[in-house]
């Protein structure tokens, strides 16, 4: 299926990554210095993928699935309209599907093309996710992977993964906490991070509460 192409596929860790984060800075230096962008219009671009855009949008989706059911139905049914309903839709998110960790199974995303991903629900792409090691590795061995990210699940449990397109993308909603009954949907969707709803790490718990 076709892919959106984004030919960001630096490595965990390594000296690539460090050589491309050198050279983008150089680019902005460059850029900014010829007065072809301003400093502060791309620094108020980048604050609202990252704090405006998302990941914060998907964790209000998600605590607002934990706290209602007709709505968690309706995501699960058809998440666009669902997650539209709250007024996040735009740029790489137009078609999504929501996809709900439970005891006996856990999901987990990639897309092993290149980087798909729902940028209006959950921000910036982490430069793993666009990785060839984790786009290569986590289709065949998710234990594994999920483990190197801190991760370790029941053997009783199920490790899906679903791979993203250009046509469709993937909410992961992970599965409340215990010991939240009483937390407000606000404090709950503090607990949701980027990772968790993409499935490589799960909700956090609130501070005094047993794991």
């Amino acid at each position: 299926m076709p892919h959106d192409h984004d030919h960001g596929d630096e490595d965990h860790g390594g000296s690539h990554l460090d050589e491309m984060t050198a050279r983008v800075m150089a680019l902005e230096t460059l850029l900014t210095r010829k007065g072809l962008i301003e400093r502060d219009a791309l620094e108020a671009i980048i604050d609202t993928y990252e704090t405006k855009v998302g990941p914060r949008n998907g964790a209000r989706v998600v605590a607002r699935a934990w706290t209602d059911d007709a709505f968690a139905s309706w995501l699960s049914e058809d998440a666009t309209a669902a997650i539209a309903s709250l007024g996040y839709t735009g740029r790489q998110g137009e078609h999504m599907r929501a996809v709900f960790n439970t005891p006996s199974q856990h999901n987990v995303v990639v897309c092993t093309l290149c980087s798909c991903y729902p940028w209006s629900v959950l921000g910036l792409p982490p430069a793993w996710y666009k990785s060839h090691a984790y786009r290569s590795r986590v289709v065949i061995e998710p234990r594994q992977v999920l483990s190197e990210f801190g991760l370790h699940l029941p053997e009783t449990t199920a490790v899906r993964v679903w791979d993203s397109t250009s046509e469709l993308r993937f909410l992961v909603v992970p599965e409340r906490p215990a010991g939240t009954e009483d937390l407000s949907e606000d404090d709950l969707a503090a607990l949701v991070s980027r990772d968790s709803m993409i499935g490589t790490a799960l909700a956090r718990f609130p501070e005094g509460a047993g794991a």
